[in-house]
């Protein structure tokens, strides 16, 4: 999946499901049929939603950890904590378990997030506040991350 754009808000019933928007629905249809893998973020308290291909693609990776070094051991223990396939339902909507509703603090206001080529799922107060704290110190991380990546003229990053 190359990438996916914008940011969705939509409500989740007591449950834990949620509807997704026509419009992300319509970025996620190339990758609907293959399910999704739902985990705990690593910085934040929100929820990733990954597109199998991407999943299978993070695994990659962290199956390359030596897992004789205990602190391998200890990350991909953590990293995998929680994970849950899940799929939506024939109704369109997304269920988030109750362990992952309980860490993530979401409870009926939802923001879905693109994050490049995963979704992050908020409780839409914890979204805002977190973009809140970001925004303070934004224009410094933009220029520590992308500030050495000379752009060239036909438009790619060297």
């Amino acid at each position: 999946m190359e990438g996916l754009i914008g940011t969705y808000e939509c409500k989740a019933d007591s449950k834990g499901r949620m509807m997704l928007s026509s419009a992300l629905k319509k970025q996620l249809d190339p990758v609907l049929h293959e399910g999704f893998v739902l985990k705990r973020a690593v910085f934040q308290p929100c929820l990733e939603l990954y597109p199998m291909k991407e999943w299978n693609a993070m695994m990659k990776q962290v199956n390359s950890l030596n897992r004789f070094v205990k602190k391998n051991n200890d990350f991909i223990r953590r990293f995998t904590a929680g994970v849950k396939l899940v799929e939506l339902d024939a109704s369109g909507r997304l269920l988030i378990p109750k362990d992952l509703l309980a860490f993530s603090g979401i409870t009926k206001e939802v923001v879905l997030s693109s994050s490049v080529n995963i979704l992050e799922i908020w409780d839409k107060e914890k979204y805002e506040a977190a973009i809140d704290e970001a925004t303070v110190d934004f224009a410094d991380l933009a220029e520590e991350v992308m500030g050495t990546i000379n752009i060239e003229g036909d438009g790619g990053v060297s």
